[in-house]
């Protein structure tokens, strides 16, 4: 089933909690934690003190996207904090196996992200462990960007690859989803759609929420997706 994981990055930090209760009842199922470090990316935002206090205010997973330098310290931080999902990028894992296995060893569900330079072949060997991969469809760092159309690809890829390997990983896409781009995106193969901009935006939260799954799950292929 394609799911709205809403971005808080672009919500209204001075009232949280309102704007995921809004994003949750407009149908939106995940709550998506973009953490940044300002050195693996441009931009410093959320660390597990705000997982912490939003893990009260909701009984949704709190699934937390780790864009820094040395993940592996912070794992236990996380999971203490109550993340849900946790996933770390390809690129800055040296041992990335052992690092998907420390989150496991945490008691949350591990992730891997590639950025739209990477190539989807590098994790093949990692597949098997993980509950899903994330496709970054802009270059990390910053909400609002644009759209890059060669992700639908890499995306598709990704599904057949499931197919072939007879694995049931989910795939996830994050970076410029709005009603303009959720359609290529569903029908390619992702059922976790990462939206922040186009959620929480000009004050409707909820109904943006609610647009933007009705036209995702409208683009949805008959068959059923993915689930770890």
């Amino acid at each position: 089933m394609v799911e709205l994981a809403f971005s808080i990055l672009a919500s209204d930090f001075a009232h949280l909690a309102d704007e995921v209760k809004a994003a949750e009842r407009g149908g939106g199922s995940i709550v998506h934690v973009d953490v940044m470090d300002g050195h693996f990316v441009p931009n410093i935002t959320f660390g597990p003190p705000v997982v912490q206090a939003l893990r009260p205010v909701t009984n949704l997973p709190l699934d937390c996207h780790l864009m820094v330098e040395n993940p592996d310290e912070f794992i236990p931080a996380f999971a203490e904090a109550g993340a849900d999902l946790l996933s770390v990028h390809q690129e800055v894992c040296r041992h990335l196996h052992r690092t998907l296995q420390l989150i496991s060893d945490h008691g949350m569900l591990p992730g891997v992200v590639i950025n739209p330079a990477t190539p989807v072949d590098t994790l093949i060997e990692v597949l098997p462990m993980v509950h899903y991969v994330l496709v970054m469809s802009v270059n990390p760092g910053f909400g609002g960007q644009k759209f890059l159309p060669f992700a639908v690809e890499k995306i598709a890829y990704l599904a057949e690859l499931r197919k072939q390997m007879g694995l049931n990983f989910r795939i996830e896409v994050d970076g410029g989803i709005a009603p303009e781009t959720v359609a290529s995106v569903v029908q390619a193969g992702a059922e976790m759609l990462v939206a922040g901009s186009a959620v929480f935006s000009k004050g409707k939260t909820e109904q943006n929420a609610k647009k933007l799954l009705k036209l995702a799950r409208a683009a949805a292929p008959d068959k059923p997706a993915g689930k770890g």
